[in-house]
C-alpha cells in the first residue's frame, strides 16, 4: 500500500493541526490518520526573491510529512491573488463581471504550478496516490504528467464548477480542460457541478471525468465541541446579553460570494413587514475579514457597515439593538456553542461549494429543542439538506417570510425538521467523503495522459 500524498494551496501550520479550522483541513484529517502520508504546499510565506526552485521545508508529526515552499512575493501577487482569487474565485461563483483578466498573471499561475510540479517530483514514490486540492492547482496534475509521473492522481474542486457558457468567458478555458484530463478521477460538490464539468469536457471533444463527492463534517465531534462549549463564559455572557430575545445566527467569511447585504436587507423586511419580532429578535453575523487589501472586499465592508448603521438606527430601542456585527474572528469551539444556542441559522450565500456551516449547525442543536435552519437554494448542501428552510437569497421578502416562519415555528416541527437533517449530516461525513474518493480514484481507469 503505497502513500497518499495531499498537495493543497496552504499546508496547515503545525500549531493547526491538532485542530484545523478551513473545510479543507477539517475533511482531510481523518483520511490522514492512517498509514503513511504526505501533505505538500504552501507554507503561507513571502520572500523577496529565490533563486531557482524553492528547497522543501520537512516537517513530521506522528504518520504525516508536511513538506511545504515559500512563494516570492510577485508569484503571490500574481498566482495567488490575481489570478486565484482575482479571476478564477469570482468566475467560478458566477460573478464574470468581477473577473479581471492579465494574461501576465496567467502565466504566473501556470509558472508557480510548474515550479509546485518540479519541487514535488522529487518527493514522489512510483507507488503513492497523490490527491491535489482546488482552483489554484488545476494545471498541476498535467505538470507532473509532463515530469513523467506515472502513479494516479485526482483532483478535488472545493468551489462549484460554472456552466461551460460562462467558464468560457476565461481566456485559455479549453487549457485548464485539457490539463485536467490528466486526472484519474475530478471530484466536485454537487451533482450539478460534476454535469456542469462533464458538459464543458464533452463541448471541448474531451474524456469526461467529473463526479460528484459532497464534502461533510465530523459530527460526533462537533456536537461533544457544542455541548461543552454551552458551558463556557463567552455562551453565557451571549445569552445574558440577550435578555430572552431569540437569536438568530449567521457566520461566514466576509465575502461577495456569501450574500450578506441580501441577508441583512431580508432581516430589515422581517422588522418592517413583521413589527411584532421588534425587541425580541437579535441577529449576531459574525463575518471575519478575508482579502480585506482587495477593492470588492473594501467595498463590501462599506456596504455592511452601511446597512448596520441604516437598520439599527431605524429600529433600535434605548435597550435592543436589532443587528450585531463583527468582524473578528470567533474561535471554532465557541462558535459551537453559539450555533447550539440559535435559535436560527441564516445561511444565504449566492452561490458556494458547499458550506459547511449548515453542517455544523444541525449538528450542534440539541434535540430536545433544535433549532432552525434557512439555507439558500444556491448552496451546495441545499440538495442534502432540503428540509431546512431553503429560500432565493436575493428575494429580501423571501428572507423575511422564512424568519418569521422559523421564529415561530413550534417544538414538534423543529424537531421533525432536525432529525431528517441531522440523518443526512451524519450520512455523508468527512471521513465518508474522503474514503468514498479515494475507493473510487483507486478504480477509475488510469488516465491517457499518464
Amino acid at each position: 500500500m503505497g502513500r497518499l500524498i495531499i498537495v493543497s494551496n496552504r499546508v496547515p501550520a503545525p500549531r493547526d493541526r491538532s485542530q484545523p479550522a478551513g473545510g479543507l483541513a477539517v475533511g482531510l484529517k481523518d483520511a490522514l490518520r492512517e498509514g503513511d502520508a504526505l501533505w505538500f504546499g504552501w507554507s503561507g510565506r513571502q520572500v523577496e526573491h529565490m533563486e531557482g526552485d524553492p528547497t522543501p521545508s520537512i516537517d513530521r508529526v506522528k504518520n504525516v510529512t508536511y513538506a511545504t515552499i515559500d512563494l516570492t512575493r510577485a508569484q503571490h501577487a500574481g498566482f495567488y491573488q490575481n489570478f486565484s482569487n482575482g479571476i478564477l474565485w469570482p468566475l467560478f461563483h458566477y460573478r464574470v463581471g468581477l473577473m479581471n483578466y492579465s494574461r501576465m498573471d496567467w502565466e504566473m499561475y501556470l509558472g508557480v504550478n510548474a515550479m509546485f510540479a518540479r519541487t514535488l517530483r522529487p518527493l514522489l514514490r512510483p507507488d503513492d496516490t497523490i490527491w491535489i486540492h482546488d482552483y489554484h492547482l488545476f494545471p498541476l496534475g498535467q505538470a507532473l504528467r509532463d515530469l513523467g509521473v506515472k502513479c494516479r492522481i485526482g483532483f478535488f474542486l472545493h468551489i462549484p464548477f460554472p456552466p461551460w457558457s460562462l467558464v468560457r468567458a476565461l481566456p485559455g478555458a479549453e487549457l485548464l480542460l485539457e490539463d485536467m484530463q490528466s486526472y484519474d478521477l475530478v471530484g466536485v460538490q454537487t451533482p450539478e457541478d460534476a454535469e456542469n464539468l462533464n458538459h464543458a469536457l464533452r463541448m471541448n471533444h474531451m474524456a469526461e471525468r467529473g463526479q460528484a463527492f459532497p464534502i461533510g463534517i465530523d459530527p460526533v465531534e462537533f456536537r461533544a465541541q457544542a455541548e461543552a462549549s454551552m458551558e463556557g463564559p463567552e455562551v453565557s455572557r451571549l445569552r445574558d446579553s440577550l435578555r430572552g430575545a431569540q437569536l438568530v445566527l449567521g457566520v461566514d467569511r466576509l465575502d461577495y460570494s456569501k450574500g450578506l447585504p441580501e441577508r441583512f436587507k431580508g432581516y430589515e423586511a422581517l422588522l418592517s413587514r413583521y413589527p411584532e419580532h421588534r425587541g425580541r429578535v437579535t441577529f449576531l453575523q459574525v463575518a471575519p475579514i478575508s482579502r480585506g487589501n482587495v477593492e470588492e472586499y473594501r467595498q463590501l465592508r462599506c456596504q455592511l457597515d452601511e446597512l448596520t448603521g441604516r437598520i439599527n438606527g431605524a429600529y433600535s430601542e434605548f435597550d435592543w439593538t436589532p443587528i450585531r456585527y463583527i468582524t473578528r474572528p470567533i474561535s471554532r469551539d465557541v462558535l459551537a456553542g453559539f450555533y447550539r444556542m440559535a435559535d436560527v441559522a441564516l445561511i444565504t450565500p449566492l452561490r458556494d461549494g458547499m458550506n459547511l456551516v449548515a453542517k455544523e449547525y444541525v449538528a450542534a442543536q440539541d434535540p430536545a429543542d433544535p433549532g432552525v435552519l434557512i439555507l439558500s437554494h444556491f448552496a451546495g448542501a441545499a440538495p442534502e439538506l432540503d428540509e431546512a428552510i431553503l429560500v432565493n437569497p436575493y428575494d429580501t421578502d423571501e428572507i423575511a417570510d422564512a424568519l418569521h416562519q422559523a421564529l415561530t415555528m413550534q417544538r414538534p416541527e423543529r424537531q421533525t425538521r432536525w432529525i431528517a437533517l441531522e440523518k443526512e449530516v451524519s450520512r455523508t461525513t468527512a471521513v465518508s467523503w474522503a474514503n468514498d474518493f479515494l475507493q473510487a480514484l483507486d478504480g477509475a481507469p488510469v488516465s491517457v495522459s499518464s
